[in-house]
Formats: C-alpha cells, sequence, structure tokens
C-alpha cells in the first residue's frame, strides 16, 4: 500500500511542526490544499506535530538517551525487528 499526496503532505506538515521549520510548513500547508486536504485536517496535522515535539522532548530526556557508536543498525535489527530505533548522533533514530 502506497500513500496518497495527501497523506504524504500531511504527515510533512506535522513533520514541519516537529522540525520547527516555518517555511516547510508554509510549504507542506500548501501543497496539502493543492492535494485536497481542508483547513480542518491541516489544523489535525499541526496538533500531532506540536504532541510529537512536546513527548520527544520528555522523552529524550527520560530515556537518557546517548549514541551508541559501536553498535550497527543490523545488531539493533536483530536484537529486537518489532522495534528497529536507536539512540544515534543527535537522538533517536528508526532503521529502514
Amino acid at each position: 500500500m502506497k500513500l496518497d499526496d495527501k497523506t504524504k503532505e500531511l504527515i510533512a506538515v506535522g513533520a514541519s511542526i516537529t522540525a520547527h521549520c516555518q517555511p516547510c510548513l508554509e510549504y507542506h500547508s500548501k501543497k496539502a490544499l493543492e492535494f485536497g486536504s481542508d483547513a480542518e485536517e491541516i489544523a489535525e496535522a499541526i496538533e500531532m506535530g506540536n504532541r510529537v515535539r512536546f513527548i520527544s522532548k520528555q522523552a529524550e530526556s527520560a530515556s537518557g538517551c546517548k549514541p551508541d557508536k559501536t553498535r550497527t543498525s543490523a545488531a539493533v535489527r536483530k536484537e529486537n525487528p518489532m522495534f528497529p530505533f536507536f539512540c544515534g548522533p543527535g537522538g533517536w533514530w528508526f532503521l529502514p
């Protein structure tokens, strides 16, 4: 299953909030409107971005994420294939 363009742009709106990137937010909000989103959907994506940003700050401080440069992505995947994330430079990383 592939995401449609509207959904991708709504995700990008939320990511723009999380990244605290005003130019990104403006661009992706306009694109989301072009692909059929309405103001309510964009507001919801913005709210989700705010929630993620808030919770990630709390989680990072609580988890004590300290990058481990000795672990490889393959080792992390093998340890827990259902949670393909690891603490890397700059915070948590997803392993596709």
